[in-house]
């Protein structure tokens, strides 16, 4: 249900901070569900760069901008509303939430799900930023098959650099990994690589050489240049949480290491009681089909948490009438 309160603050049963996979997929469980339903979306998806989603079954291959387009038009039927907008702050009021835009609109909700996604902290290396999503990648499931078989590099910016090389090699047997600034293998690590063929180089990475808008090799601090038409890149992931703050949330490390996330359980329930998140912003690694299930999990799970308050308002109403009535008869 939809209201307007005395400060006309339009209040919704949910509000959605975010309308990329997780956020839309929400939206539309909690759309069908019957549920008033505000979606705050910035328009910032991260993998805007990405010509295709790819392993998302009916949908692999599809422009992310179409997706979210289509994702869009779908969650309107259901009378869920889209506003374009950023997410600023949050904070606890009369049993619900507030959420301030950054224009200064405010927003009323029952419940939140924030579905902010995360950054993607690339390595400090001239051209990798300018090249993301086109032929600087990161995950091979999500663009190993469109690479297949080309001269691949892997860039060691962390401590999964040679998992990443294994990885890779799945989809190319022309491998190179680039230590750049990380320390050599270990004797057990650098054994694996040299049966799997993949060549080590050692040296600063200082840029990457493109001509004509395509990648064609990696240049070394000493001058050297090896030729590759792919680097794949090791990079942080860091949920988007700064609206939390207000509410007392905040991300924390990830215990794989792989960067910060917003902690929740299986359904996507935080600390705070009310506010969900969903998608990368909880689950740094998760593809989009990942991040739609997440949606659809929290969006059932909000609903039932709405309608358990219904119940009890209503049975708290029902016991009053009662009351109400059996005092009318006992005059």
């Amino acid at each position: 249900m939809q209201v307007t309160d005395r400060q006309d603050l339009v209040t919704y049963d949910v509000v959605v901070v975010g309308g990329g996979a997780a956020g839309l997929s929400g939206a539309l469980t909690l759309g069908r569900a019957r549920r008033s339903v505000l979606v705050i979306d910035a328009g910032e998806p991260r993998n805007a760069p990405a010509f295709g989603v790819h392993g998302f079954l009916t949908r692999d291959g599809m422009n992310p901008a179409a997706l979210l387009e289509t994702g869009r038009a779908e969650v309107r039927r259901y009378g869920a509303q889209v506003l374009a907008g950023r997410g600023a702050s949050a904070a606890s009021v009369d049993g619900g939430f507030t959420v301030m835009l950054e224009d200064g609109r405010r927003v009323g909700a029952r419940r939140l799900l924030v579905t902010t996604g995360l950054v993607n902290e690339l390595p400090d290396v001239p051209g990798v930023r300018e090249r993301w999503g086109r032929d600087v990648l990161h995950c091979p499931y999500c663009h190993g098959w469109e690479v297949r078989d080309q001269p691949i590099g892997v860039l060691a910016s962390g401590p999964w650099a040679v998992h990443q090389a294994l990885l890779f090699r799945q989809w190319t047997a022309d491998l190179t990994l680039f230590l750049h600034t990380e320390p050599r293998p270990t004797d057990a690590e650098a054994e694996q690589l040299a049966a799997r063929g993949i060549a080590v180089v050692e040296g600063e990475v200082s840029s990457l050489e493109v001509v004509e808008d395509r990648l064609t090799g990696i240049r070394l601090r000493s001058g050297e240049v090896v030729a590759r038409r792919v680097l794949a890149v090791t990079t942080r992931l860091k949920a988007r949480a700064g609206m939390l703050a207000g509410l007392g949330l905040e991300a924390t490390d990830h215990p794989l290491g792989v960067g910060e996330h917003v902690d929740a359980d299986g359904m996507g329930l935080t600390a705070v009681p009310g506010v969900w998140v969903a998608g990368n912003a909880a689950d740094l690694m998760a593809q989009v089909v990942g991040a739609a299930d997440a949606g659809v999990r929290a969006g059932a799970a909000i609903n039932a948490d709405l309608i358990a308050e219904d119940t009890r308002h209503a049975v708290t109403a029902h016991r009053d009438r009662a009351s109400f009535t059996a005092g009318g008869r006992q005059s």
